[in-house]
C-alpha cells in the first residue's frame, strides 16, 4: 500500500503532518514520534479507518487492524471475537449429523485446530470458545483479537500499541507472533523488544516521515550521530555568528573613522568644493557598500544560527533535573513485617510479605497482571493499611502511577503545584516548574491537557522540588502511555535520582537503564490465600 502527499491535520486544526509518501509491503516497520506526533492517525489512514485532508491513499490486499482501544459488544463470546463463531457453529451442526449437503462442502475441518493454535501462540490455551470477551483482562482481549488476526491472515497487520498493559509474559508472546508473521506489519510501539524485531523503522514527526532501515538498535545509533552532528553545526554556526557580528561591527568602526578623517581634510583642504563633493560621495558608496555586506553576512549568519538552533532542539533528548535527597546509605527507608491486603470480601490480594529497604536501593516488583503489584505499592505508599503485618515507613516517600493521579485533569500546573506543596509561593512554584520545562504560560495549561509524558514529568516536578524530596520514590508502570524520547528523559532522571526506588514495570529495558539492583517476582493469588506461604524479598 502506498500513501502519495498526503496530509492530516489533528482536530483543533494543527498539522500532524504534510505532504508525506510511504510505501509498505511485506516488511516490518516500527512507527516512532513523540506524543502527538500523528502516529495512530497515520494508522487509521492505513486502515483504512480515516481519509487524508490532501494526497491519496491506495490500499492492495486484506489489512487487519488492531487497536489499542478496544470495548467488546455487550454478550460478545471468544468464538465471535476470533470471526469464528458461525464456522464452529457450522461444524458443531455436521459433527452431529444435522448438517446439510452445503454444510458438508463448507465445512472448514481445520478451524478447531487452527484456533487452538492461534491462541496457543497469544498464551490464551485455557478459554472456551463461549466465554464473553468482557470477562478477560485487558491484556488478554487485546492478545484475543490478535490471535482473531492470526485466524484471518491479512496481507498487513496494522497495530496501535499492541503491547500496552500487558505483562512481561504476554509482551514477549506479543514480540514473537510479529517476528513469525509471515506478511507485511505496520506497529506503532514504545516497546523496544517490539521495536527491535522490526526491519526497519519510520519516525514522525512535524517534518514528515524519516525512513530509517534497520531494526530499533540501528535507529538509536543514527539517532546519536544526527545529534552529534547537530551539536556540531550549531557550534560552527554559533561561531560564525560571532564573526560576523565582529566583522560588521568592525565595517561601523572604520566607516565611522573614514567620516572623521573626511571631514577633518574637508575643513582644511583649499580643493573646489565639486571635487570635495565627489570624494565624499564615493567614500559614502564605498562604505556603504562594505557595510551592507556586513549586514547581509550577519542576517545570513542569524538564519543559519536559527536553523542549527531548531535541528539541536528536533533532536536533543528531553532532561528532567531530579533534586538530591541526601539519603544516608544505611538509612532505612521501609520495613515490612509479614504485611498483607485482603478485599472487603475476604480474598486476599497480596501477601504476606516482609521486605526491608535500606538506603538507595532500587527493586523491582514484577510478576503477572493481577498479582497485586499496584495493591502492593499502595501498601508501601501508607494509602492502604496491611489486613496483617505491619509497616513502617520512617522516611517521606511519594508514589506516582502511570496517569499521575496526584494531579487533577481540571486544575492547572501552578495551582497543582501549590496545592501538593502549600508553603510554596506562586512564584516558588512557577520557578520549580520551569525547571521541568513548563516555562511562562506552559505553567498555566489544565493537566488534562498534557500528554502522558508532559503529566508524569509535571507530577515529578512537584514532587521532587518541595521543601523536603521524597527519599523513597514508588512508581506504578510509570512509562505506559510515554513516547520514547519521554522515556529516556525518565531513565536519566531516575538514573540520577539518590533516593530509595520502588518501580512496577513489564519493560525490561526500562528497568535495566534505572539500575534495578533487587526484584520482589509476586504470583497471583491462590483460591484460599490466607494460607500462603509468605513471600520474602
Amino acid at each position: 500500500m502506498t500513501l502519495s502527499s498526503v496530509a492530516a491535520r489533528a482536530p483543533d486544526g494543527r498539522t500532524l503532518f504534510d505532504n508525506l509518501t510511504l510505501a509498505f509491503g511485506r516488511e516490518r516497520t516500527g512507527v516512532v514520534g513523540r506524543n502527538g506526533a500523528g502516529k495512530t492517525t497515520l494508522l487509521r489512514l492505513i486502515a483504512g479507518l480515516a481519509e487524508p485532508q490532501e494526497g491519496a491513499v491506495a490500499r492492495t490486499g486484506r489489512i487487519g487492524w488492531l487497536d489499542q482501544r478496544n470495548t467488546p459488544a455487550p454478550g460478545e463470546t471468544v468464538a465471535e471475537a476470533l470471526g469464528a463463531a458461525e464456522g464452529l457453529v457450522l461444524l458443531a451442526r455436521v459433527l452431529a449429523g444435522d448438517g446439510s449437503g452445503d454444510d458438508l462442502a463448507e465445512a472448514d475441518w481445520t478451524l478447531e485446530a487452527r484456533i487452538g493454535q492461534a491462541l496457543a501462540e497469544v498464551g490464551l490455551t485455557e478459554v472456551a470458545f463461549d466465554r464473553p470477551v468482557a470477562s478477560l483482562s485487558g491484556g488478554e482481549q487485546t492478545r484475543l483479537r490478535l490471535a482473531g488476526l492470526m485466524l484471518d491472515r491479512p496481507d498487513l497487520l496494522v497495530l496501535d500499541e499492541p503491547t500496552n498493559h500487558l505483562d512481561g509474559e504476554a509482551r514477549a508472546l506479543v514480540a514473537e507472533v510479529l517476528e513469525r508473521w509471515p506478511g507485511g506489519v505496520v506497529v506503532v510501539s514504545h516497546d523496544r523488544a517490539v521495536l527491535r524485531r522490526m526491519d526497519r523503522i519510520v519516525e514522525l514527526s512535524a517534518l514528515g516521515a524519516a525512513v530509517h532501515g534497520g531494526n530499533y538498535e540501528l535507529y538509536v545509533e543514527r539517532k546519536a550521530l544526527e545529534r552529534a552532528a547537530a551539536e556540531r553545526g550549531l557550534d560552527a554556526a554559533e561561531r560564525e555568528a560571532d564573526q560576523a557580528a565582529r566583522e560588521n561591527q568592525r565595517a561601523l568602526e572604520r566607516k565611522a573613522r573614514r567620516d572623521r578623517a573626511g571631514k577633518a581634510s574637508r575643513i582644511g583642504s583649499s580643493d573646489p568644493k565639486i571635487l570635495l563633493d565627489f570624494r565624499a560621495e564615493r567614500a559614502e558608496v564605498s562604505g556603504g557598500r562594505e557595510r551592507r555586506l556586513a549586514e547581509r553576512r550577519t542576517a545570513d549568519a542569524g538564519v543559519a544560527l536559527d536553523a542549527a538552533r531548531e535541528r539541536v532542539e528536533r533532536v536533543r533528548e528531553l532532561s528532567i533535573p531530579m533534586p538530591s535527597t541526601a539519603l544516608p546509605v544505611g538509612r532505612v527507608v521501609l520495613d515490612m513485617l509479614e504485611a498483607a491486603w485482603d478485599a472487603p470480601d475476604g480474598r486476599r490480594i497480596v501477601g504476606p510479605i516482609s521486605l526491608t529497604l535500606t538506603g538507595p536501593e532500587r527493586i523491582a516488583v514484577t510478576g503477572p497482571n493481577g498479582a497485586g503489584k499496584s495493591t502492593l505499592l499502595r501498601l508501601m505508599a501508607g494509602e492502604l493499611e496491611p489486613a496483617t503485618g505491619w509497616i513502617d515507613r520512617p522516611v517521606a516517600a511519594a508514589r506516582l502511577d502511570q496517569s499521575a493521579d496526584i494531579l487533577s485533569p481540571t486544575e492547572t500546573l501552578v495551582d497543582g503545584y501549590m496545592r501538593l506543596n502549600p508553603e510554596a509561593s506562586s512564584n516558588e512554584a512557577r520557578a520549580a516548574l520551569a525547571r521541568f520545562l513548563f516555562r511562562n504560560v506552559a505553567a498555566d495549561r489544565a493537566v488534562g491537557e498534557l500528554s502522558g509524558g508532559e503529566r508524569l514529568r509535571a507530577a515529578l516536578a512537584c514532587v521532587m522540588t518541595g521543601r523536603s524530596p521524597p527519599q523513597l520514590l514508588i512508581l506504578d508502570e510509570p512509562t505506559n502511555h510515554l513516547d520514547l524520547d519521554s522515556i529516556s528523559a525518565v531513565e536519566a532522571a531516575l538514573r540520577a535520582y539518590d533516593g530509595a526506588l520502588v518501580v512496577v514495570s513489564h519493560d525490561e529495558d526500562f528497568l535495566d537503564a534505572i539500575g534495578v539492583t533487587r526484584r520482589l517476582a509476586l504470583v497471583n493469588p491462590r483460591p484460599r490465600p490466607r494460607h500462603d506461604a509468605g513471600q520474602q524479598a
